[in-house]
């Protein structure tokens, strides 16, 4: 469905980044920008960024 335009490297760090932003907002430490978080999980799964497209930038090699 969505060209693939996000890398390895790229995805761990977005899911891990995402899941922190996560908890530090279910924990109430950073409120509700945490949620943020939420995008960069999405996007680590769907090997997708919407932005990137956007700008035509790619952190994958393969694709």
């Amino acid at each position: 469905m969505f060209e693939r335009n996000v890398g390895n490297i790229d995805r761990i760090a977005r899911f891990a980044l995402g899941a922190l932003l996560i908890v530090l907002a279910l924990t109430g430490t950073i409120g509700i920008w945490g949620w943020i978080g939420v995008i960069f999980v999405a996007t680590a799964a769907m090997n997708f960024c919407p932005i990137y497209r956007v700008f035509g930038f790619k952190t994958c090699q393969d694709c």
